[in-house]
C-alpha cells in the first residue's frame, strides 16, 4: 500500500486578515502569495488561527473559494470544516471540496465531546461521505477531547483518513501516535512549533504550523532539514526559533502572531471578539522577539 500523503514539510495555518469587520481580500492575497513565494508546502486556511468561529458560513465558503483561486494547484490547499455537529461537517467538507480544497483538516468534536467510539464513528462517517485526504486534529487543551493512538489506529485503514495533527503536548502520546501512522501509511504532523523538530525527526512528515505565517522560508527548511537526517542544522534552527515560539504564544492563538503580522506590515491586525489585542507588556516582548530575528 502506498503512504497516503498529502504534503511533507511546512504547512502554514494561515491567519484570516480583518478590515473594518470585514474579510481583506487584498490582503489575504498578498499572505497566499507571500506563503507561495517564501517556499511553504501546503496552505490551511480555517484552522483555529484563521478565526473560522467568528466567521459566518458564507464568508468560510467564499475564503476557500477565493485561497483555491489564488492558490491554483501550485501547493495543496487544506480547509478546516471541523466541529461539534457531524452532519454540519460532512456538509461543510463537501462544499469545500466542491470549492477546490485539496484535503481537510477535522478538529474533534468539542464541547459536547464524546467517547473514544464516539470520536472513531465521527471521523469514520466523515470519510465515509467525502472524497478527500482527511487529517485528524487533535488539540485536547481546546476541545476537552484527546484522541488515544488506539482510536486513531481503528480508523486509520480508511482510505481517506491520511493522518493526524497532533497537538496534546504529551511527547509519549506523539510517540505512539507515529508508530501507529507509519503501521497505517499515514503521515504525522505536528501541531505545535515548539516541538516540530523533536517530532519530525521521529517520524513525522511535517509540522502545521502558526509561526510559519511570519517566517514561513524558515519553517520549510526547518522541517526539510530534519526530513532530510540533517540533524545538527535542524537543531540549531529549533533553539533560534524557541524564542519567538514562545512570544508568538504569549497569549492565545492567534492574537500574537496577528499583532505580529501588523507589525511587519504582512496585514493589519484585527481580530474578532472574543479575541482582543494583545497585552502591552507581550506585545513588547513580542516586538524585541522580531527584532532578534531581524523581521521588524
Amino acid at each position: 500500500m502506498n503512504t497516503k500523503s498529502l504534503f511533507k514539510g511546512s504547512c502554514v495555518a494561515l491567519i484570516t486578515p480583518f478590515k473594518d469587520k470585514k474579510i481583506d481580500y487584498e490582503k489575504l492575497k498578498n499572505l497566499l502569495e507571500f506563503q507561495i513565494k517564501e517556499g511553504t508546502n501546503a496552505i490551511l486556511v480555517l484552522g483555529t488561527t484563521g478565526e473560522p468561529a467568528t466567521m459566518t458560513a458564507a464568508e468560510k465558503e467564499k475564503v476557500t473559494e477565493f485561497s483555491a483561486e489564488v492558490i491554483n494547484k501550485r501547493v495543496p490547499l487544506l480547509v478546516g470544516t471541523g466541529c461539534n455537529n457531524t452532519e454540519a461537517v460532512i456538509s461543510a467538507s463537501k462544499k469545500a471540496q466542491q470549492l477546490g480544497a485539496d484535503g481537510l483538516l477535522i478538529v474533534t468534536p468539542y464541547y459536547n465531546k464524546c467517547t473514544q467510539g464516539g470520536l472513531a464513528a465521527h471521523y469514520l462517517k466523515i470519510a465515509d461521505s467525502v472524497n478527500l485526504p482527511i487529517i485528524v486534529y487533535n488539540v485536547p487543551s481546546r476541545t476537552g477531547v484527546n484522541v488515544l493512538p488506539k482510536t486513531l489506529n481503528k480508523i486509520g485503514a480508511h482510505d481517506n483518513i491520511y493522518g493526524i495533527k497532533e497537538s496534546s503536548g504529551n511527547i509519549e502520546q506523539m510517540s505512539d501516535m507515529i508508530e501507529v501512522c507509519a503501521n497505517n501509511n499515514m503521515e504525522f504532523y505536528s501541531g505545535d512549533d515548539g516541538v516540530a523538530f523533536p517530532t519530525i525527526i521521529m517520524g513525522g512528515a511535517g509540522v502545521i504550523s502558526v509561526t510559519a505565517n511570519i517566517i514561513p522560508r524558515f519553517m520549510s527548511r526547518l522541517a526539510k532539514y530534519c526530513l532530510d537526517g540533517e540533524i545538527e542544522k535542524a537543531r540549531q534552527m529549533h533553539f533560534k526559533l524557541m524564542p519567538l515560539v514562545k512570544a508568538v504564544f504569549s497569549e492565545v492563538n492567534p492574537i500574537p502572531v496577528k499583532a505580529a503580522a501588523s507589525m511587519m506590515g504582512l496585514c493589519g491586525g484585527q481580530l474578532r471578539l472574543p479575541l482582543t489585542e494583545i497585552e502591552p507588556q507581550n506585545r513588547e516582548t513580542l516586538s524585541a522577539a522580531l527584532k532578534n530575528f531581524g523581521l521588524i
